[in-house]
């Protein structure tokens, strides 16, 4: 912020010297000519201000989009809980009929992966993934 200061104080420097050196009849053109410049680092200020926040936005939205949503709520937890048990039995049947041993484990490791998988896009951080990131300083912005 201080470079920038600095920069305007050299710009407004060298344009007061300017209308000295040439005289009052271009102290209109140098004004208009400081205050453009002035204008050009204020629009990109503004535009650097805005995009940041748009990022910002964007980032928010994709995690929000991450997130659980209000639907996936105790009912729908339940009820996965309730299918899951509901299917384990014919399958584990089948599997202790056809594979014996191995074919039970093999039909409780399908069972145990999909509630897994579930649980892990009920809660993003469950398992060490990316959602359990803090939140968001004002200082970690850096202009």
């Amino acid at each position: 912020m201080e470079a920038r200061d600095a920069d305007v104080k050299k710009e407004l420097a060298a344009t007061l010297q300017a209308r000295r050196e040439l005289g009052e009849e271009y102290e209109s053109a140098l004004v208009d000519s400081f205050l453009e410049k002035v204008d050009q680092r204020i629009d990109g200020a503004v535009e650097r201000r805005v995009r940041r926040q748009m990022a910002e936005q964007q980032m928010t939205a994709a995690r929000d989009s991450r997130a659980p949503k209000a639907t996936d709520s105790w009912g729908e937890r339940f009820g996965f809980g309730i299918v899951s048990l509901v299917l384990a039995v014919p399958l584990s049947a089948i599997g202790g009929g056809v594979g014996q041993l191995p074919g039970l484990l093999v039909a409780w490791a399908g069972i145990v992966g999909v509630n897994v998988v579930q649980a892990a896009r009920m809660y993003p951080g469950l398992f060490g993934g990316r959602g359990g990131r803090g939140p968001r300083r004002d200082d970690d912005w850096t202009e």
